[in-house]
């Protein structure tokens, strides 16, 4: 691996710490100004910039009552980094979900330019409660019950 694919690498490793810390402040600033998000294959059209990514990533992940990681395969080449890995979303009501994704990320002068998010997002609707499908379809202006 050379050197660049070592920072970008690392600059990836670094993105993920601040996700699943939940730090939005923080996570908005590893975006390209016109960086792309997307849900592939959920969502055409996604996300652009930081703020509006971060925007997006809070209604699905803010009203969880458990957020972790688990990595599995990371791989650098180039300007891409695709790391393999589980998410673990626990719900105050109960439920819990633990859904594999493969997260592809392009690198353009250390920040992240664009993210794909591959998984089986049948998983998560045959998985989560109601409230949250609801408040996700809702982009977020449905209230979360009990918080």
């Amino acid at each position: 691996m050379d050197s660049s694919e070592a920072r970008n690498r690392e600059q990836v490793e670094r993105y993920w710490d601040a996700h699943f810390r939940r730090d939005w402040d923080l996570m908005a600033t590893f975006f390209t100004d016109d960086a792309h998000y997307t849900d592939v294959g959920m969502d055409p059209v996604g996300a652009t910039g930081g703020a509006d990514i971060i925007r997006r990533l809070k209604i699905g992940l803010e009203p969880l009552s458990g957020y972790y990681h688990f990595p599995k395969h990371l791989v650098a080449q180039g300007d891409l980094v695709i790391w393999e890995h589980m998410e673990r979303w626990m719900f105050h009501t109960g439920e819990v979900i633990d859904h594999p994704f493969v997260s592809v990320m392009e690198i353009r002068d250390g920040l992240i330019c664009r993210w794909h998010d591959y998984s089986h997002i049948g998983h998560i609707l045959d998985n989560a409660p109601a409230w949250w499908i609801e408040h996700i379809m809702s982009g977020g202006t449905n209230p979360v019950p009990g918080l």
